[in-house]
């Protein structure tokens, strides 16, 4: 895919705050990239920047290979959705899909046109009559997306878009924005602080944390193979435990040794280990690498979530087989299924949770 955005170097501070620290980043033409990250985290200001809503202090927006970081908003080729819609109340739906439309001085019947077929796009066919406020939540948004998408933008911004909807609509919206981004080709970038969302939507995944991107990747790379302590706990859940390297495909996990498939540690050297809670197998008692009792059990609907007090530390295990709070277990997992993390080696490093 081609190259579409290009951020190079970008840096950002608010009354003396570093926000955003040395930032490279480039999206893809008919990519689905999400920044995902903690409040305060700096993917909104990445995304104001992008779309001309704030100046980076250092650095430079590419977009198709023209430098577009001293434009305004209204002359880039992109549109922005917010989390409040920011619908005009006294204006109709069409009026409000309209409204870009006829800055840009464009003719009455295609606007009509664009209307109609902006309205088709997200389901509201009909719609053109209605007042915002006579309108859902997930309609109000709909028809904040159908006013950006008939500018035709290469580019859609979506800052938290669905965070103001309740689960079923948020699901709902979901493998709508899907199907849009399909359907029209538009590059997406989106910004949310909800992990299933992100991993739900996207192409790419862009984590962050304090001003630094701390992996980018698939949702499945994101997910099976974090690089940092940071996204294995921010990513879904995780078991995150102090371990020895004792040698290459060998790793002690509280004492007890455990066979891994990671190699290039060294030997004797002290890592992090992440197991996911899906990734534990419970086993009768005497039959595991480790043994435990289990301490908390909550039923989740398509799995039981345990915790198993285990040598000093309570595992979160995710499993289909039920076992009762007091019960003797095993504790085994599957090679394959043990990460291997090198230790910050200080507190910066720790801070932003970069891996060397």
């Amino acid at each position: 895919m081609k190259k579409l955005v290009d951020l190079q170097n970008i840096s950002k501070s608010f009354d003396g705050e570093l926000i955003i620290d040395d930032l490279n980043l480039y999206i893809r033409e008919n990519e689905f990239l999400t920044l995902l990250g903690p409040s305060g985290c700096g993917k909104t200001t990445t995304l104001r920047i992008l779309g001309g809503f704030e100046t980076p202090d250092t650095g430079k927006v590419i977009f198709e290979g023209t430098d577009i970081t001293k434009l305004p908003p209204n002359k880039r080729p992109l549109n922005t959705v917010f989390q409040k819609y920011a619908l005009f109340t006294h204006m109709t739906i069409a009026e409000n899909i309209a409204f870009g439309l006829k800055i840009k001085n464009k003719s009455k019947s295609y606007i009509n046109d664009k209307i109609k077929y902006a309205l088709k796009l997200v389901n509201l066919d009909g719609y053109e009559n209605r007042m915002p406020d006579s309108l859902s939540g997930g309609q109000q948004q709909r028809i904040a997306i159908a006013r950006a998408i008939v500018n035709e933008p290469k580019l859609l911004l979506l800052d938290e878009p669905l965070g103001a909807l309740d689960l079923k609509l948020r699901q709902d919206m979901q493998y709508e924005l899907i199907r849009l981004k399909n359907e029209l080709g538009i590059t997406f970038i989106y910004v949310t602080h909800d992990q299933e969302e992100a991993l739900t939507m996207s192409d790419t995944i862009v984590v962050m944390n304090k001003g630094y991107i701390q992996q980018i990747g698939t949702p499945e790379k994101i997910y099976n193979e974090p690089e940092n302590a940071f996204v294995a706990d921010f990513i879904g859940d995780s078991n995150i435990l102090p371990g020895i390297m004792i040698e290459d495909k060998l790793v002690e996990i509280l004492g007890a040794k455990f066979a891994c498939v990671d190699e290039g540690f060294g030997n004797n050297t002290p890592v992090d280990v992440v197991i996911r809670p899906e990734d534990v197998e419970l086993v009768p008692e005497g039959t595991g690498t480790i043994e435990g009792e289990v301490s908390h059990v909550i039923f989740k609907g398509v799995h039981y979530e345990m915790e198993v007090m285990a040598r000093g530390y309570e595992w979160l295990v995710q499993s289909t087989k039920c076992f009762q709070v007091g019960t003797k277990v095993g504790i085994k997992v599957d090679p394959f299924n043990i990460q291997i993390m090198n230790k910050p080696v200080s507190e910066d490093e720790e801070a932003i949770g970069v891996d060397e």
